[in-house]
C-alpha cells in the first residue's frame, strides 16, 4: 500500500493582520473563512472517513492569545484528526499596535541555535493550547534547511514535511535534490516530502489544493499507487478555498477538495490516508519519481486556474 498524508496547514493568514482587521475578522477570515474553512472541512474529512494531519502554527498566540488556539486544537482533536506543528517566524516581531512589524519570514534566515529556540517555543505554545507533543512539523512556506531537521532531532521531533522540490532551493532549502518525493532519513529526521508532479520538462509543481486539477490530483494518486511509491504527501491551507478576502468561497477549489476527498475515498485500500501519529511503517529510499509531464492535464489546469482567477478572485 502507498500510506497518503493528507495535511492541513493552519494558520492565521498574515494579509488578513497586516490589514488591520479585527482579531475577530482575522480569526474567521483565516480559520472559518466564508463557511468552507477548518469546521466545514473536519466535517467532509469525517463524511469520507479520511485521515488529516493539520499542521498548526501557534506563533500568532504572541498576539492574539491562546484562546484562539485552544479553539483550533479542541476542534481538530474532537474530529478525531491529529494536530502536528507549524511555523513562521515573522509572527516573532509582530503587534496589534503596529500591523507593519514582522520578524523574518524564513526560519532559514535564522542561525541554528535561534531555529532551535522558536521551535522550541512554538512546540510549547501547541501544547499549551492542548495539543499533544508533536511529532512531525512543517516550515511556514517549506522554508527549511538542513539546521532546522537537525534543530527538530534536538527537540524529539521525528518526522519533518517541508521538503518542496517546487520550491527548491529557495525557500525550501534542505539538502535535497527538487526531485526527492520519497520519505528518507536525512539530519536525524524522517523527512517525508511534498509530493510533486512534473508540470512541464525540468520543472516541478507540488500536490497542493489550489495548485493542481482534479485531474492532475488523480492522475498523481494514481500514479503511485501503480508505482508501489512509499508516500503521498497533500497540502491544503485553512483558508485557501476561499477567496483572497476570506469573505467567498472560491467554487473551484471547493470543488476540488470534494473531489480529492472522494479520490481518496475510492482508493483507500491501495493508499490509505494515515497520520504521522500513527507511527507508520515508511519505505525509506525508494526511488520514487513524480508524475511526468502531459501537456494535456497542464492545459485542461491552466483554463480552470484561469476561471478561477477570474470569477472567484476578482469577481469577489
Amino acid at each position: 500500500m502507498t500510506p497518503v498524508f493528507l495535511t492541513i496547514d493552519t494558520e492565521i493568514a498574515w494579509r488578513h493582520h497586516r490589514a488591520g482587521l479585527d482579531p475577530a475578522i482575522v480569526e474567521a477570515r483565516s480559520i472559518e473563512p466564508a463557511g468552507v474553512g477548518l469546521g466545514w472541512q473536519l466535517g467532509v474529512l469525517a463524511q469520507h472517513r479520511l485521515k488529516a494531519t493539520f499542521f498548526v502554527d501557534p506563533m500568532p498566540a504572541r498576539v492574539y492569545g491562546l484562546d484562539l488556539f485552544r479553539r483550533i486544537v479542541d476542534a481538530i482533536l474532537a474530529a478525531g484528526q491529529e494536530v502536528q506543528l507549524h511555523l513562521h517566524p515573522n509572527w516573532t516581531e509582530a503587534s496589534l499596535t503596529n500591523r507593519e512589524a514582522h520578524g523574518s519570514f524564513e526560519i532559514i534566515d535564522l542561525s541554528a541555535d535561534a531555529q532551535r529556540d522558536l521551535l522550541g517555543e512554538a512546540a510549547s505554545l501547541l501544547m499549551a493550547a492542548g495539543a499533544p507533543r508533536p511529532v512531525a512539523f512543517r516550515a511556514g512556506s517549506y522554508s527549511a534547511n538542513d539546521d532546522t531537521l537537525a534543530g527538530l532531532a534536538a527537540l524529539g521531533i521525528t518526522y519533518d514535511s517541508s521538503h518542496n522540490g517546487a520550491h527548491h532551493p529557495w525557500p525550501s532549502a534542505i539538502g535535497l535534490p527538487p526531485t526527492q518525493i520519497a520519505p528518507l532519513m536525512h539530519r536525524g529526521v524522517t523527512e517525508v516530502p511534498v509530493t510533486t508532479i512534473e508540470d512541464k520538462p525540468g520543472k516541478w509543481r507540488n500536490f497542493q489544493i489550489c495548485a493542481l486539477s482534479t485531474q492532475e490530483m488523480a492522475a498523481a494518486i494514481d500514479h503511485a499507487i501503480a508505482a508501489r511509491h512509499a508516500a503521498v504527501t497533500i497540502v491544503g491551507h485553512s483558508f485557501e478555498l476561499a477567496d483572497r478576502s476570506g469573505t467567498k468561497a472560491n467554487k473551484v477549489h471547493v470543488q476540488r477538495f470534494e473531489s480529492l476527498c472522494r479520490i481518496l475515498a475510492e482508493r483507500r485500500a491501495a493508499a490509505p490516508t494515515t497520520h504521522f501519529a500513527d507511527l507508520p511503517q515508511l519505505t525509506l529510499d525508494a526511488h520514487d519519481k513524480p508524475l511526468p509531464a502531459s501537456r494535456w492535464r497542464r492545459g485542461r489546469r491552466q483554463a480552470e486556474q484561469l476561471w478561477s482567477n477570474l470569477v472567484s478572485e476578482r469577481g469577489a
